[in-house]
């Protein structure tokens, strides 16, 4: 009875202690990640406290004219005018637009190109060496080629940054494929899949990654394409904005249209990260 009475007594203690171990180790690896996190960020600050310690000291001791380069609280003052009467939030969303457009348009081609090369040998001959070629050149080297064909107003832009989106999705979509390790494939064909099982259960889960770094390689390239677009020819968009404020002198609003182009730029960045983030576990559940 007193032996009963000791494991009865002995096992709850054990798990209680096991789980508090196993507690303290999870909130130890939080901790150090965090940890880990907060140093890698302190370090990506330092520079840009540099830089703006540099400006803030350059203006304040007039080394620089204050029409090349305005001191911060200045342009401070500009960005918080263009905040409230809302002319930057509508050039952002006029660019936003834009390149939400390329990437459904260029996207769909760019998979459409990079499936149909990596599931076909003969359709890889027919369109791979065209399309190296044609991949080769820069988005503005199409400008005047495509004012011919399409003018020079929306379709224009749209167009020239949907072809900047095609490159990268198409081939990093072939290379994924590519790689997909060939006992996968050998799976499909035991269990008897079809093309349709093949492409849904082996196929795009394992080129998840490669799909993936290709869309986020081609919003980013629209992103960056859709502001040089803006500069050459449109009467709206963050691009348009930069420009504009130049052809006026007005520095303090280029460095006003600079930031907002970066900060876009990271909250884009940062949602593909997110979006990756969660694509992980869909592909881990797919095989």
């Amino acid at each position: 009875m007193s032996a009963s009475t000791a494991d009865i007594n002995v096992f709850p203690v054990s798990f209680a202690r096991a789980e508090s171990a196993r507690w303290h180790r999870h909130a130890l690896g939080a901790a150090k990640a965090g940890l880990k996190a907060a140093h890698t960020l302190l370090l990506g600050l330092i520079l840009p406290a540099l830089l703006f310690a540099l400006w803030w000291i350059a203006t304040e001791h007039h080394w620089v004219a204050e029409q090349i380069l305005p001191p911060p609280a200045f342009v401070w003052d500009s960005l918080k005018d263009v905040l409230a009467s809302g002319e930057l939030l509508g050039h952002v969303g006029f660019s936003a637009a834009r390149v939400a457009w390329s990437l459904l348009i260029g996207g769909s081609v760019g998979l459409l190109l990079g499936f149909g090369m990596g599931l076909s040998r003969t359709f890889k001959a027919y369109v791979f060496p065209t399309f190296d070629v044609l991949a080769q050149l820069p988005v503005l080297g199409w400008i005047p080629l495509l004012i011919i064909f399409v003018g020079i107003e929306e379709a224009l832009k749209v167009t020239a940054v949907s072809i900047a989106v095609v490159v990268p999705v198409a081939l990093s979509t072939l290379s994924g494929i590519a790689n997909i390790p060939q006992a996968l494939l050998e799976v499909g064909r035991v269990y008897q899949f079809s093309a349709l099982q093949t492409i849904r259960r082996i196929v795009l889960p394992a080129a998840a990654p490669s799909l993936f770094t290709g869309l986020r390689q081609g919003v980013m390239q629209a992103w960056i394409s859709v502001i040089f677009v803006e500069l050459l020819s449109s009467s709206e968009g963050l691009g348009f904005f930069m420009a504009y404020s130049r052809s006026l002198s007005q520095i303090d609003m280029v460095i006003v249209a600079m930031l907002a182009i970066g900060v876009v730029g990271i909250v884009i960045e940062l949602g593909l990260r997110l979006i990756e983030s969660r694509l992980q576990g869909w592909r881990r559940s797919a095989f």
